[in-house]
């Protein structure tokens, strides 16, 4: 596992030899970042990247530009080596670990973010098996609803789930604008407002 592109582009990055993290592949990682290039939400971004695991989005944004990135994942065995990540590419100044369920708080802004209430961009890549139910009142369900009000208004939200998990159109102010489907992965992209603009 490995950052792709931008200023530290070929860093390897630390990650769990048992591979539980379920890392997105290179190949996958490059197609989703191409999809991503288009909406300019990266550079100069404000990010967060929920159930992170060793941070290897979150990574990948800061070498392309990110202005600030909040690492969020619960799994006290992998929080050391995401940090090792951070410090490794000199990162810290540009980044917070946050431990804590992301399906309780979201992507909650820490101290020493930039001055910008809420985020441009969110990774949301939970276990397989809390994917599966995608209704509204599902444990995702809640948490993108939550998130679409933590999410600047014409903000990315993107959920990486099973190929089989089918994400609704809408939840909350968030609605499906585009989705993927690399090997066993599925990427959904949902923007933030455009149900309240539709409407």
């Amino acid at each position: 596992m490995r950052i792709i592109a931008g200023t530290h582009r070929g860093m390897n990055l630390f990650a769990p030899k048992d591979m539980r993290t379920r890392p997105i592949t290179d190949r996958a990682k490059e197609s989703l970042f191409n999809v991503l290039y288009k909406y300019n939400m990266i550079e100069n971004g404000v990010i967060a990247d929920l159930f992170c695991g060793t941070g290897s989005m979150g990574m990948e944004c800061l070498s392309r530009g990110a202005r600030w990135v909040s690492f969020i994942d619960s799994g006290r065995q992998v929080t050391p080596l995401l940090e090792r990540n951070i410090a490794k590419a000199g990162y810290g100044d540009r980044s917070r670990v946050i431990a804590c369920n992301a399906f309780k708080s979201g992507a909650p802004v820490p101290s020493g973010c930039p001055d910008r209430p809420d985020y441009d961009l969110v990774f949301v890549d939970p276990p397989y098996e809390m994917s599966q139910d995608t209704s509204l009142l599902s444990p995702l369900g809640k948490l993108l609803s939550l998130i679409s009000q933590q999410v600047r208004q014409g903000g990315l939200v993107v959920v990486r789930a099973h190929e089989r998990s089918n994400i609704l159109p809408q939840y909350g102010g968030l609605r499906s604008i585009d989705h993927r489907l690399w090997g066993t992965t599925a990427v959904t992209l949902l923007e933030c407002g455009i149900a309240e603009a539709s409407s």
